[in-house]
């Protein structure tokens, strides 16, 4: 949304502008979602402002300030200038315009509103670059408020904790009020959108190099740039890690596939920002499945194959690590269904930053371009309020998907629930019976206006599920990124979800495995293994805590599971305790339940039987209700980790640096730069050079673990 357009619709807000001019607006409104959030914006906080005032006392002005205000509004209207440094938004753009205009008392009735509202400066609708200012007016003004000594100074490096310079304490030191009461009183000649720039405690810095730098306080603290770090509001699920179970007691283990892959990006995220991840946002089976392996596709009609291998465990060499993995068919590109793709766009204020909506508008634009004449591609937008800004539109018209994403600006509160409706509603209106119906959600998860409850949101996507309509969920951004929201979804929905965090990742998701993250080959795919008890003594699994499943949910078809999509690979480890090896940590060996619950006859038949476990697999064609069965037997051998194969040792090694981020007890011996070196001897054949990339990420937490 262009400045001079924010301008208008402020003004239309407050109730300004000719007749002309509120008609053209009033005709804007109607087809404009985005522009219709920003007036609610701003008419719901021009109402709290009245609110608060009314027991403001009537601010005088002295003889002098009426004379400025007199001689200031017969100057020539300034021109527009441009502030590099300047982006106030909503709440805060209309608070600091009403200081500056009517200046000390009224900042004390505004003040703690704008201290309640500034972690939601992202949020909201009105975005201003331009001031309407008068040069010789911005000269004196900085002259007032700051010091030339204060001026002059360069910006610090980025650290929010350092000490101010001497020279600047007194002066961050100044109450507030102090500081706003020297500003000019703004002329009737400035605009009503005018913003200076400066705000309590924010004193900007125009000095040539230090231009994009200012000098401030806030809460107390000292900081070098015009604003704090914003509030770090992200969130994660908790994760309890999996504790082992003896066979004797649970011979049986049943999860979800998941082939999710958002763990490992966002991981990925705070290592190259030089920061350990939270543990919580560590799932260390989307860090295994984030890579591709050379695993052999099914013959037949059968959508997956499946294949198991066992070696020495890396970190316990005493038990045996056991791989189980799925391979989905790949897509017969002749013969897939068409597309029926509905993307449910996040245009909220907090969707501003260049990774947030403009990277979204970049991937779709990418996937558009992997699709054919015969799929459709819709386009549903939701903020302060929710509009369908595409129709159903051939995926071959590329001309008019890139101008409808184009349109798009960042602005208004969250109704992320009421969004969700019209997607799923415009999906079921353009439904194809023989095709791929699926939602595209592409969001920092930051729902705050709607269907605010995750368990409400989960249960109507999990319905629509039902119905044949699929969630793929895209998240984007940080600092208010809501991973633990998205992924239920996700999982809810019968769908997949990734974390892009960069062009490269929307390449690699939408571009490189566009089939695997669009077309199912099955769903509700469960996978339950049975431990032989002769041969295996314990087990835990690694990962997949969230998509444990209790043993009669095996056989339930009416309970939910993973999808797979055409050419996904799913990799699962279970660290097993063989008979004769030490007992599993934190089990006591067991005395007497294995010869009282056997018979001879029994226990004759288990051990001669040498397999280790059985692995039983339930899935459903993408169409169908009733579940298939398959069954595969393995027979374990405990060769040296040295001598498993490549992929089995990579993949190890990710799992093994997910536990060490997670902080698992098990690994905790182990260095980062150990696992790199056995990992950096399974790289092989590497296309698109992610296993390179993330020996890079083994170093990067090295360091940070020194």
């Amino acid at each position: 949304m262009k400045p001079r357009d924010e301008v208008q619709l402020t003004a239309y807000a407050l109730g300004e502008g000719s007749p002309a001019e509120r008609a053209a607006v009033e005709a804007r409104l109607r087809s404009n979602p985005a522009a219709q959030a920003a007036v609610d914006d701003v008419r719901a906080l021009a109402a709290r402002l009245a609110t608060e005032l009314q027991g403001e006392p009537d601010i005088g002005l002295t003889d002098d300030q009426r004379r400025s205000i007199r001689q200031a509004a017969a100057r020539p209207a300034g021109r527009l200038v441009r502030f590099p440094w300047l982006r106030l938004t909503g709440f805060a753009a209309v608070a600091a315009v009403v200081t500056l205009v009517f200046s000390g008392a009224l900042w004390n009735a505004a003040r703690h509103l704008l201290d309640s509202q500034f972690a939601r400066l992202q949020e909201s609708s009105i975005s201003v670059g331009l001031v309407e200012v008068d040069e010789q007016q911005l000269d004196e003004l900085f002259e007032t408020v700051a010091a030339p000594k204060v001026m002059e100074m360069k910006p610090p490096d980025l650290d929010w904790n350092m000490a101010p310079p001497p020279e600047v304490q007194d002066f961050c030191a100044a109450p507030a009020e102090s500081v706003v009461t020297e500003l000019p009183v703004a002329s009737d000649a400035i605009s009503p959108i005018v913003m200076k720039g400066l705000s309590p405690g924010a004193m900007a810095n125009r000095s040539g190099a230090g231009r994009a730098a200012s000098l401030g306080s806030y809460g107390g603290q000292w900081h070098p740039y015009p604003y704090p770090p914003p509030a770090n509001t992200e969130s994660y699920a908790p994760i309890q890690g999996n504790t082992f179970k003896q066979v004797a007691n649970e011979p049986l283990s049943t999860f979800s596939i998941d082939v999710d892959t958002a763990s490992y990006a966002n991981v990925r995220r705070f290592l190259r920002a030089g920061q350990m991840p939270p543990p919580d946002a560590v799932r260390v089976e989307e860090m295994v499945n984030y890579f591709p392996y050379d695993y052999a596709p099914p013959k037949g009609k059968t959508p997956f194959a499946v294949h198991v291998e066992s070696a020495a465990c890396p970190w316990a060499p005493a038990h045996a690590l056991v791989r189980i993995a799925l391979k989905g068919k790949p897509l017969d590109a002749e013969r897939r269904p068409p597309c029926n793709l509905v993307f449910l766009i996040d245009v909220s204020g907090s969707m501003t930053p260049d990774n947030k909506l403009p990277l979204v508008k970049k991937s779709i634009k990418l996937l558009a371009r992997q699709l054919a004449a015969q799929d459709r591609v819709s386009l549903v937008v939701y903020a302060s309020a929710t509009g369908l800004v595409l129709p159903a539109t051939p995926a071959s018209d590329l001309a008019t998907i890139d101008a409808a994403l184009e349109s798009l600006q960042a602005g208004g509160s969250t109704a992320g629930g009421a969004g969700i409706r019209l997607a799923y509603d415009e999906a079921r209106r353009n439904f194809r019976r023989d095709g791929n119906n699926r939602v595209v959600l592409c969001t920092d998860g930051d729902f705050n206006v709607g269907i605010v409850n995750s368990e409400e949101l989960a249960g109507f996507i999990a319905e629509r599920a039902k119905q044949g309509i699929f969630l793929t969920v895209l998240g984007f951004g940080m600092g208010n990124y809501k991973d633990d929201r998205l992924e239920t979804l996700s999982n809810k929905g019968n769908g997949n979800y990734a974390y892009v965090d960069s062009f490269s990742e929307a390449r690699k998701v939408l571009a490189e495995q566009a089939a695997g993250t669009l077309f199912a080959i099955a769903k509700d795919v469960k996978l339950q293994i049975e431990f032989n008890p002769a041969q295996v003594s314990a087990y835990r699994l690694v990962g997949y805590e969230n998509r444990l499943l209790a043993k009669e949910d095996f056989n339930d078809d009416k309970k939910d599971a993973g999808e797979l999509g055409a050419g996904h690979a799913v990799t699962a480890f279970y660290e097993v305790v063989p008979v004769g090896a030490e007992s599993a940590p934190g089990v006591d060996p067991l005395k007497y339940q294995p010869a009282a619950e056997r018979t001879p006859v029994a226990r004759k038949r288990a051990n001669d039987n040498p397999e280790w476990l059985t692995v039983k697999l339930r899935y459903k064609q993408p169409q169908a209700d009733t579940s298939a069965k398959i069954e595969v037997p393995f027979v374990g051998a405990a060769v040296p980790f040295a001598n498993a194969s490549a992929d089995f040792r990579f993949a190890a090694g990710v799992a093994t640096a997910g536990l060490m981020l997670r902080g698992d007890p098990s690994v905790m011996d182990l260095e980062f730069p150990a696992v790199a070196a056995w990992v950096s001897a399974a790289v092989g054949t590497d296309p698109g050079g992610y296993r390179q990339e993330f020996l890079g990420l083994l170093r990067d937490a090295a360091a940070l673990a020194r």
